[in-house]
């Protein structure tokens, strides 16, 4: 005969979160807000094309329209623009300018590291609890009991564990690919103020 909760997946779900005891809801908390985070870091670290800045700055310059989203067009059309209005002490006005998008870039960054490296260690705590329970219940050589016993003990430290790794593997793997973006965008908004500085002072040389 097949079990209840075999037949229906929500009574599915709530066997396999109660069968973790009370780490289960903290880990599903700790999924939730770990992909929030890295929902808004995709979101936010999306670089908008894959036009080179150099690229960018000269098809701007142009007239031709940027892409509308994406850090990168947005921090040249605001350095092509303070470029175009001011001619002393450029550099230190384009840092100012894109000290916004410094801080922009790293906004979850802390709380998608912190837990990931959080849920495998909930993982083993749960673990270590059901392995206490096992052995408590092999001390009394209670099989199934009102706590639960040595199944229970067995089924916490497993499905813990099964969990904590489910949460941290896959964030891991998104935290590695948004760290290459958070990198490669911090390289470009150093470009845009290398290019844009450069540009400006050659301007004299060139009218010369």
């Amino acid at each position: 005969m097949v079990p209840a909760h075999a037949r229906n997946p929500f009574a599915s779900l709530e066997f396999y979160l109660g069968s973790g005891g009370f780490i289960m809801p903290v880990l599903v908390l700790i999924t939730i807000v770990l992909w929030y985070g890295i929902g808004y870091r995709w979101l936010l670290l999306d670089r908008g094309t894959q036009k080179s800045v150099r690229v960018m700055i000269g098809a701007l310059q142009r007239g031709k329209s940027l892409p509308s989203h994406g850090i990168v067009p947005q921090a040249i059309a605001m350095g092509v623009a303070i470029v175009g209005r001011h001619h002393d002490e450029l550099r230190e006005r384009l840092d100012l300018a894109f000290m916004s998008y410094d801080s922009e870039i790293k906004r979850y960054g802390r709380l998608v590291s912190t837990l990931v490296a959080v849920a495998p260690l909930l993982g083993l705590l749960g673990t270590v609890m059901g392995m206490i329970t096992t052995f408590e219940s092999l001390g009394d050589m209670t099989l199934f009991s009102q706590s639960g016993g040595i199944a229970a003990g067995i089924s916490t430290a497993l499905f813990t564990t099964q969990m904590g790794l489910i949460v941290a593997v896959p964030g891991v793997i998104a935290k590695s690919i948004l760290d290459r973006r958070e990198r490669q965008i911090r390289l470009d908004l150093a470009q845009i103020k290398d290019l844009l500085c450069t540009e400006q002072m050659e301007l004299p040389r060139t009218a010369t």
